[in-house]
């Protein structure tokens, strides 16, 4: 999805040879003038938002250097996740996020950014030589009003992955047989220190609020947020950590759809990358001691809002492994111009083309209708005046080129407001 190819798993932007880079939806964006950001509760190298920033061989080139002796300090542990598996790129993926610049970028992973760079420079230390403004707390996001080139954003708001909404509650092997309990709101940092969820990180509603206020602008902006421990949770067989990061994930598209019902132009798509193990099933039909039984390495009971049992079943790994994706077709839903484009069965590769086309303004459908006036039709006006008081000049001055862009985006924004 993020650049329209196919390539092999773990490949961040690269082809088949591992070192082919292919350009992303972002960095193609950011080329068209738009405005661009990068969201996650997971580290910001991960895979997910790595792909729109960066090109290495492997996604877990984090940080600078082959020195595996050279750690730095995530969730209070000595970790190392450098570049010996890119042997034929020259910057980590955390280098490259840097480098690419996107206007906004928000996650966790500050702990790697104490890695130190090839000048001697870590890369936090470089970051913040290159302008860039790095909240590393809902109260220090807050305070920032503008996100731009020149002084882009880089929250980073956990050691490595944003904490859970929810306590963790593994799955067992006779967990179907366990009184339900319900899901309670986590109070033990990644790190093992008390902290009652959010603590002071911002959520990924309100990251996803706060970027869409800083990317808005006339010309239209790129944003990927994603919910990212809904799988790192389900890998882990941990049910109520998947369910509280579903609820964080539909916080966050309620804001985007609030923002795209309001103006009327902005294409939303929900999606996942894959599926994953968990499934509910029926708890009745496990007998441990029939050998045709569903075959399950782990279950949990949980008590709903409408208190009934629901239990939740892991079978893809044994209990204390990875539980791992499963090939099922995913649902790609979405609203707004182009949104007529992700019905029926669609090629992952085909949402790039997508969003291309939508930001681009070609052959996409009507927006759909609004709650009141959308933005174009109150803007409409001062546009105009604006517009017509920049052709005055422009006549004074005899420029003809100017004059000719001018009367064309009065025409425009005229026709705009034909349709209010």
């Amino acid at each position: 999805m993020g650049t329209g190819t196919k390539s092999y798993n773990g490949a961040i932007s690269v082809g088949l040879d591992g070192t082919t880079t292919h350009q992303t939806m972002l960095e193609w964006a950011k080329a068209r003038g738009l405005k661009t950001g990068d969201i996650t509760t997971a580290e910001v190298q991960d895979a997910t938002p790595a792909v729109q920033l960066a090109h290495v061989a492997d996604r877990g080139c984090y940080m600078p250097g082959t020195d595996k002796t050279k750690t730095v300090t995530v969730d209070g542990k000595a970790q190392f996740k450098g570049m010996v598996n890119c042997p034929k790129q020259s910057l980590s993926i955390e280098e490259q996020i840097v480098k690419t610049r996107a206007d906004v970028v928000m996650g966790g992973g500050r702990g790697w950014f104490n890695a130190t760079q090839a000048d001697g420079k870590t890369v936090y230390d470089a970051a913040k030589a290159a302008g860039y403004q790095i909240p590393e707390t809902k109260a220090d996001l807050d305070k920032i009003t503008s996100a731009n080139q020149t002084k882009p954003v880089l929250g980073l708001f956990a050691s490595g992955n944003f904490q859970t909404r929810f306590k963790a509650t593994p799955a067992t092997a006779d967990g179907y047989s366990k009184k339900a309990a319900r899901c309670q709101t986590n109070d033990v940092a990644p790190d093992g220190s008390a902290t009652t969820w959010p603590g002071t990180q911002p959520t990924l509603a309100e990251m996803t609020k706060k970027s869409i206020d800083l990317l808005d602008n006339s010309k239209g902006f790129f944003l990927q947020v994603e919910g990212a421990s809904i799988d790192k949770q389900d890998h882990a067989a941990n049910p109520c950590g998947q369910i509280g990061e579903t609820k964080d994930l539909d916080e966050a598209v309620k804001v985007g759809m609030d923002f795209a019902k309001k103006h009327g132009d902005t294409l939303v798509i929900v999606t996942a990358d894959h599926a994953h193990t968990s499934q509910i099933i029926n708890a009745e039909d496990i007998n441990p001691a029939s050998p045709s039984t569903i075959p399950l390495a782990g279950t949990y009971n949980l008590l709903t809002a409408d208190d009934t049992v629901e239990t939740v079943a892991y079978g893809t790994a044994q209990l204390g492994g990875s539980q791992q994706h499963t090939g099922t077709q995913l649902r790609v839903a979405g609203y707004g111009p182009g949104a007529a484009n992700v019905v029926g069965l669609s090629d992952q590769t085909d949402l790039f083309a997508t969003v291309e086309r939508t930001l681009s303004g070609v052959g996409v459908d009507k927006a759909p209708p609004v709650a009141g006036k959308p933005q174009v039709c109150t803007r409409a006006p001062q546009v105009l005046r604006d517009l017509q008081a920049k052709l005055a000049k422009a006549k004074k001055k005899h420029n003809k080129s100017k004059i000719a862009t001018l009367k064309g985006q009065i025409a425009g924004v005229k026709s705009l407001a034909k349709l209010c």
